[in-house]
């Protein structure tokens, strides 16, 4: 008799198990087609904006992005700057770290603003470069960086040579890592 009783316990517990298991599986599922339907209404709201509104954006959104660089290689000599091919070259004296960001990583942001505002931390023989990785503004040449040092996610550091080899890398961290893992 106790023997059913277990029995029909433990057959209880794994349906109720499954059924709970299942439940969690199709409100994830309802949860993921949901995001995907807002951002395709968020894709179609931006697709369908006026191509003038789109072109001023564009405009003001440049002026804000050179400025903001012609800040950030005005301060504490250029220690942690945007990619472009004439930085990366014109760093090549100084010990180079590529930070592979992107504008949607969560973990980059904060990353971003900590190099930021700590770039007086970084060494005065060190460049920090800013690529991004896998934005809507990457271009080729930041394409093929990351194929070239193999990233395979953001938020990914490589040191370099003046050379252009890698010296080391790592993953993840804000400026004191930086300075930890530099060589």
């Amino acid at each position: 008799m106790n023997n059913k009783i277990v029995i029909a316990g433990v057959v209880l517990l794994v349906l109720v198990g499954g059924g709970l298991f299942f439940a969690n599986q199709q409100s994830k599922s309802t949860q993921e087609a949901k995001m995907a339907q807002e951002k395709a209404a968020m894709m179609q709201k931006d697709s369908s904006e006026t191509p003038q509104k789109e072109a001023m954006e564009k405009k003001e959104g440049e002026a804000m992005m050179e400025k903001n660089d012609d800040k950030m290689m005005k301060a504490d000599s250029a220690r942690y700057v945007e990619y472009s091919k004439a930085t990366l070259d014109s760093a090549a004296n100084n010990r180079r770290v590529l930070f592979f960001y992107a504008s949607w990583c969560p973990i980059c942001k904060p990353a971003d603003a900590d190099l930021k505002a700590n770039s007086s931390k970084i060494p005065s023989d060190v460049t920090v470069i800013r690529v991004n990785y896998n934005d809507p503004e990457t271009d080729q040449e930041e394409k093929d960086l990351a194929k070239k040092y193999g990233i395979t996610y953001q938020h990914t550091f490589v040191q370099i040579d003046s050379q252009g080899k890698e010296v080391t890398k790592w993953n993840g961290g804000k400026t004191d890592e930086l300075l930890a893992n530099i060589k």
